[in-house]
């Protein structure tokens, strides 16, 4: 979510309150993460990085997942193969590296967003 991304490009312990979020993937849109200095010391002690997506971009990777692999994902779910294409094209994730993706959610709460 977006003060996680904030507060780890910012050297940020905590991230703070952020008012107004707004994005279709409801899982994404809290005004501030419980245990968010443990994710953020996660991915800093395992050297990761945090990046944002756009709504747009979210939708139709969730989209994508479905046409590859059947799974009806959620827009939270499609976040991470957005995100994943942005490293990609920035070589921080290189083309031989493995890199797992978790849909902790289900696209048929959002069948609005899959016309």
């Amino acid at each position: 979510c977006a003060p996680m991304v904030k507060a780890f490009n910012e050297g940020k312990e905590f991230a703070e309150m952020w008012s107004g979020a707004k994005t279709v993937a409801d899982g994404l849109r809290v005004p501030a993460a419980i245990g968010d200095f443990l994710i953020l010391r996660a991915i800093r002690e395992s050297n990761g990085t945090a990046i944002a997506v756009t709504d747009e971009d979210l939708i139709e990777s969730a989209k994508q997942i479905g046409r590859t692999t059947g799974i009806f994902a959620s827009p939270e779910g499609g976040a991470t193969l957005a995100a994943l294409k942005k490293l990609k094209s920035t070589n921080w994730v290189k083309d031989d590296e493995s890199v797992v993706l978790f849909n902790t959610g289900s696209g048929h709460k959002y069948m609005h967003l899959y016309k």
